[in-house]
């Protein structure tokens, strides 16, 4: 079974659309709808907004549906040049950037896991390959895979995006993909994330090209995982 995060209905509503045999409960909020993709298994849930929100339905999911693997897709925020307005990333790795232990002696973003100390948690590399074969499959040919940066904040002007880029070599910024990867970790389940890039370092506004550009981001994500899935 194939485990799908996404933070909005945005992220979401064009999966449970395609789903067959669909299935729902609520946990502690959270609706879980499980069903098909083609002939996978899958469970889907809306976990809203934040690390905690995201961490809450990575774990829930894990302990009531036993995913294989999950995914979270969404859209993000380009921190560097090379990834434009609708250019899909993939997560090599995720870092917590808001995670700051640096007065005691840690490294930035350096988080504590019940059995070891990590930055960067890595991804699925199987899945990697993957999501990158699902854009070939769907023609999308713009898309990066590298570090993707998580915090409970939405990252406005470039010199913030930038430095996100500096500091953890991040390609791109959102709010959820590295709390999942965490629990993911802890949990030795195999995580990806996937975001399309909906806000970007350029001059304009970033609320505004966030309002304009998200659902056509969301709706790529949408695309790809369903290629994705449907072998």
């Amino acid at each position: 079974m194939t485990g799908i995060i996404g933070a909005m209905d945005i992220e979401v509503n064009g999966i449970l659309e395609r789903m067959t045999d669909k299935h729902s409960e609520t946990i502690s909020g959270t609706l879980y709808t499980t069903g098909k993709l083609g002939t996978e298994d899958c469970v889907v849930a809306k976990c809203g907004i934040g690390k905690v929100n995201a961490a809450v339905a990575a774990q829930t999911m894990i302990l009531r549906y036993s995913p294989d693997r999950i995914i979270n897709t969404g859209i993000g925020g380009s921190t560097c040049k090379k990834t434009h307005i609708g250019y899909v990333v993939i997560a090599e790795n995720v870092v917590q950037h808001d995670m700051d232990t640096t007065a005691i002696g840690d490294p930035a973003a350096e988080l504590y896991l019940p059995d070891e100390k990590i930055t960067y948690i890595p991804c699925s590399k199987e899945l990697v390959d993957k999501l990158s074969e699902a854009c070939e499959k769907t023609g999308e040919n713009n898309y990066v895979i590298g570090t993707v940066a998580t915090g409970d904040c939405f990252i406005s002007g470039n010199d913030k995006r930038a430095l996100l880029n500096e500091r953890f070599g991040a390609i791109a910024c959102e709010m959820e993909g590295g709390s999942i990867g965490q629990v993911c970790r802890i949990n030795n389940v195999p995580f990806a994330v996937l975001r399309s890039i909906s806000d970007s370092m350029s001059e304009e506004d970033d609320a505004v090209e966030y309002a304009v550009f998200s659902k056509a981001a969301a709706k790529k994500s949408i695309d790809i995982i369903t290629a994705l899935l449907f072998q």
